[in-house]
């Protein structure tokens, strides 16, 4: 194979398409793809396979419903977004026993898939990625539980904003319709208790800790930019460190930052970017590198206070476009979001004077958008509580990283781990209660370039274990929750020129697991599995032709209710979709 061939191959077929904004329209990044292929006879559906929700089970109708917005993004790129005003329904005020955010999307003609914010008083509601639109129509719904943000949402006079920075032009000519709607469901309503986000705390526990864990928090601040180019901050490198100033109530007895993270433009597959002094020594024509590792932290006044290891998400352009049709990738309409208890620096902060939330990515490049919403819990029975930080545990990071190449083949392996605990005492109304949050995640991650650069294996497999644990003064536990996660991810990608000079062939395989079993009170397990193989022939950024499969399945089981579901998809259709008979057990 011609050399100049197997560069030009290495990081516009091997490594995956991207597919989301801020590029120019009239020059296109080359690793971005989309499917101009022949119209359908009817608008299709796309779909995320997902558990269902509580008010899935209700046995009545939404107690009210509240428009939240209705706006179709056109040629929207380096244009503010789109705002609106909010206000609560009159007629159901709160107590609400669930608030369900109904996103429903369609889209018409040839376009790449996009990333979207929602946003409420500048705290986010959603963080969602489009699907890619055919001539005939596509459409999709995404339905979220966010009850946890009741005290927000029963505020008056705030502002939605929804940032969807799309192209329209001669060649892209799909515009996203976009409506969001809330469902308010009164105290009455009737819930099954369970099958609820596997990253939620909130109501998944017993009696015993409903009263610390199980309310909705009374006061959510939003760490986030301004609002002029959405909420999201910016991350263009690892020393980008952004944040805010925040005052905390002197009666706060608990707080959560929950993180919401995105990664795009040379860094959004980070996972399969080789290290620098591969791209160096062979020349590539491609700013795809700084290795496959990355970190999300969060620091307290310039001081570490938490990390993540960022879940992979792949959107509908990425990899290979014809396997998210019309199942898509995890993830891709909901992305996750972290939750991380920040009570244990309470006894730092509640000084009356502000404080700096800051959030970075070590080892980013350009880049990731994130921001958090801070929720936080009030003694409504005492002006001010009293907090101490007691323990404050953190080793650096400890990553080896090794390689070996030779012109375009080679191996790139890390290993990275970090173990850290906090701990520190509030004491209110509720007592002398002492949190201890400790987290623990190992990484491994492998890339194999063989052929001359045109076969690529990335091989990740990533462990997460995080503890909450609540004692009083009599050192007796009165709550606690604990998370384990696992969550593998193998792509392989062979790639061959085809009939022309300006067009190749991709064959791809991927297998995406994440397991996650959640201990304490409440008890549950998931596993969600998706497999997909195909192939594609692709014309500069155009796939031409292809065929692909994917299949998913998916299980949740606690001690109250279970939920198991298998789908195929073949070359764009959903061929099979079967739920599995379960035994809800612990």
């Amino acid at each position: 194979m011609h050399y100049t061939f197997a560069l030009f191959l290495l990081f516009t077929a091997t490594s995956p398409p991207f597919s989301l904004s801020f590029s120019s329209p009239s020059a296109p990044a080359p690793d971005r793809s989309f499917k101009p292929f022949p119209s359908r006879s009817a608008p299709q559906e796309f779909i995320e396979i997902t558990h269902p929700l509580p008010s899935d089970y209700a046995a009545q109708f939404p107690t009210c419903t509240r428009a939240l917005l209705s706006h179709s993004f056109a040629d929207t790129i380096n244009k503010p977004p789109f705002t609106t005003r909010y206000s609560p329904p009159s007629n159901c005020p709160r107590p609400w026993a669930r608030v369900i955010l109904e996103f429903h999307a369609t889209c018409k003609g040839e376009q790449y898939s996009r990333i979207a914010g929602l946003w409420l008083g500048g705290c986010e509601l959603l963080r969602t990625s489009t699907a890619e639109p055919s001539q005939s129509g596509i459409f999709w719904t995404v339905r979220k539980d966010v009850t946890s943000y009741s005290s927000l949402l029963a505020r008056s006079k705030l502002k939605v904003t929804m940032m969807l920075e799309n192209v329209v032009n001669d060649v892209y000519t799909g515009i996203y319709h976009v409506n969001c709607t809330l469902f308010f469901y009164n105290a009455g309503a009737v819930m099954v208790p369970s099958i609820l986000s596997p990253h939620d705390f909130n109501s998944k526990l017993g009696p015993q800790s409903f009263k610390y864990f199980g309310t909705p928090a009374d006061l959510i601040i939003p760490i986030a930019d301004d609002g002029e180019k959405g909420h999201w901050f910016r991350i263009e490198s690892a020393s980008d460190l952004k944040f805010k100033k925040v005052k905390f109530p002197l009666n706060a007895y608990r707080v959560v930052l929950e993180l919401y993270v995105s990664f795009h433009g040379n860094d959004e597959f980070w996972y399969s970017n080789p290290p620098d002094s591969y791209i160096e020594s062979n020349n590539l024509p491609t700013d795809r590198g700084n290795g496959n590792f990355r970190e999300v932290f969060v620091t307290i006044d310039r001081n570490f206070a938490a990390s993540e290891f960022p879940l992979p998400v792949i959107y509908t352009g990425g990899i290979n476009p014809l396997f998210w049709e019309p199942i898509v990738a995890i993830g891709a309409f909901n992305l996750p979001t972290y939750d991380m208890d920040l009570t244990p620096f309470l006894g730092r902060v509640l000084d009356g004077k502000k404080h700096e939330i800051g959030i970075g990515v070590n080892d980013a490049i350009s880049y990731w958008l994130v921001n958090a919403n801070l929720h936080i819990w009030l003694d409504h029975k005492a002006p001010r509580v009293w907090a101490r930080s007691s323990v404050y545990h953190y080793p650096k990071l400890s990553i080896d990283r090794g390689e070996y190449f030779k012109l375009l083949d080679g191996r790139f392996e890390i290993k990275a781990k970090r173990k850290t605990k906090f701990a520190g005492w509030v004491k209110s109304s509720l007592g002398n209660l002492t949190t201890a949050v400790s987290r623990h995640y190992g990484l491994k991650s492998i890339i194999k370039f063989k052929n001359n650069g045109t076969y690529k294996l990335v091989h990740q497999k990533a462990k997460v274990t995080g503890r909450v644990q609540v004692r009083n003064e009599m050192l007796n536990l009165t709550a606690h929750v604990s998370v384990r996660r696992r969550c593998p991810l193998d792509v392989a990608t062979a790639t061959l020129p085809g009939s022309r000079k300006d067009r190749y062939l991709q064959h791809t395989n991927l297998s995406h697991l994440i397991r996650e079993t959640s201990t304490g009170e409440f008890r549950s397990s998931l596993a969600n599995h998706q497999v997909s193989t195909g192939r594609m022939k692709v014309k500069d950024h155009s796939v031409r032709s292809g065929k692909a499969n994917t299949t998913q399945s998916f299980s949740y089981r606690d001690a109250f209710a279970c939920y198991n579901r298998y789908v195929l998809a073949s070359n764009g259709k959903l061929v099979s979709d079967k739920p599995k008979p379960c035994v809800a057990s612990f």
